[in-house]
């Protein structure tokens, strides 16, 4: 999907949103399935893909570190060499923090890893301190040198007991991918819980790992000497699911999202049945339909199964157009609320206070041109230059190109006006 850093999208608003959108692949899990599939030597395959550019640039890294990856409509293989390289260089990492994945797999089965420090979203600062840690418990040698994170284990990984002082998904990922191939037993008390993460235990399961306890807050891991490659349908992606469920309660709209699975969405869909949505299950995915506008409802975003963080745009920009006041709190991430100053550019009346922002509904907003900071917020924009009188453009498309597949395309089809320049 070719997809040029200078795209913008132009949103023309007052459009309702009706009709049925399907969800694919979760990007937060896939992602980290890929790398994971570096812990067996031979062919690996990922299914219900999404077409996003996140999945290329983790492929080139893959292909860099010795594998050969093939793409096939929405099924990626994947084919991992008996000795894959080790190095992940910054000019890959720089583009998609989840590429700091493959540090654990590498380590467990090369016994050594230098990944650069990851770029990827604009959000905060997401340091790697659990990550080196939970390695050097297992009995690495871990360390930060001339931009890279390097981690030694020439003699294989030990079982231990670890507690993350946040239940953080990428440093439980790490040291899961890790510890299946550990000597012995491993715990991680205040794990993490998401559904994404859940998902990657399964596909490990599937390798031949040996894990108790996913989606609670103790894993226990007993490691195998070694894993054989797997055959894996990915979760699909509650984020995006989320995103279109807003979309609905935003645009007093109509949305059948197949796919969509409510039991990842419970704190969320709550929040949006107290909004005044009426959200109904359907066979494969769930309904949201809203015939008013929304009433505003406060939130604190929390790790899972909590008000998700990467939602958080949505929920801001609904409560921008709801009536009443409204309080959001962000406990996940420091740097969220850039998305805020983009939206009062669209005529939001919002305050910021360290973690919360204080929201005075307003019956609609008024199109300018805005910017996108990362994936989840340059959705936010898109939605709420929905309900913004007039023309918006929101540029830097290429930020939610990396998340949402054909993003403008399912819009037009539920009865927006978008198009992409």
């Amino acid at each position: 999907m070719a997809s040029s850093s200078h795209d913008r999208f132009r949103i023309t608003g007052g459009c309702r949103l009706e009709g049925e959108v399907s969800v694919t692949g979760a990007k937060n899990s896939v992602l980290k399935l890929m790398a994971a599939s570096l812990l067996a030597v031979g062919k690996s395959t990922i299914r219900n893909v999404p077409e996003i550019a996140d999945v290329e640039i983790m492929s080139d890294l893959l292909t860099r570190l010795g594998c050969s990856v093939t793409h096939q409509g929405d099924t990626v293989t994947i084919d991992v060499p008996k000795q894959p390289l080790h190095r992940a260089d910054y000019d890959l990492v720089r583009k998609m923090r989840a590429s700091i994945n493959v540090l654990g797999p590498l380590v467990a089965r090369v016994g050594r890893a230098e990944v650069a420090l990851p770029g990827g979203d604009a959000i905060g600062s997401r340091g790697l301190d659990f990550h080196i840690k939970g390695l050097e418990s297992l009995g690495a040698k871990a360390h930060v040198e001339h931009g890279y994170v390097v981690a030694e284990a020439p003699h294989g990984l030990v079982g231990t007991s670890i507690e993350l002082d946040f239940p953080s998904v990428g440093a439980t990922e790490n040291l899961m991918t890790a510890a299946v191939l550990a000597q012995g037993v491993t715990t991680i008390d205040n794990a993490a819980r998401e559904p994404d993460l859940v998902d990657l235990g399964e596909f490990l399961i599937g390798m031949g790992a040996k894990i108790d306890g996913l989606g609670s807050p103790t894993i226990t891991i007993t490691g195998v000497k070694e894993l054989h490659p797997t055959d894996h349908i990915t979760v699909t992606d509650r984020i995006i699911a989320g995103t279109w469920a807003f979309a609905a309660a935003m645009t007093q709209g109509d949305i059948t999202i197949h796919g969509g699975r409510a039991d990842h969405m419970e704190v969320m869909l709550e929040k949006l049945t107290s909004a005044g949505a009426i959200v109904t299950s359907t066979q494969d995915g769930f309904r949201v339909q809203m015939s008013h506008r929304p009433k505003a409802i406060d939130v604190a975003t929390l790790p899972y199964p909590g008000f998700a963080t990467d939602l958080l745009p949505f929920i801001i920009g609904m409560n921008a157009i709801a009536d009443g006041h409204s309080i959001v709190t962000e406990n996940v991430f420091e740097s969220r609320f850039m998305f805020v100053n983009e939206l009062m550019r669209l005529g939001a009346q919002i305050t910021v206070d360290g973690h919360h922002a204080s929201i005075d509904g307003i019956p609609q907003l008024s199109g300018a041109p805005v910017e996108a900071t990362d994936i989840r917020a340059g959705a936010g924009l898109v939605l709420a230059a929905l309900v913004s009188e007039g023309e918006t453009t929101v540029d830097g498309a290429f930020h939610i190109d990396r998340g949402y597949p054909n993003f403008a395309e399912q819009l037009v089809a539920l009865g927006a006006k978008v198009t992409r320049e």
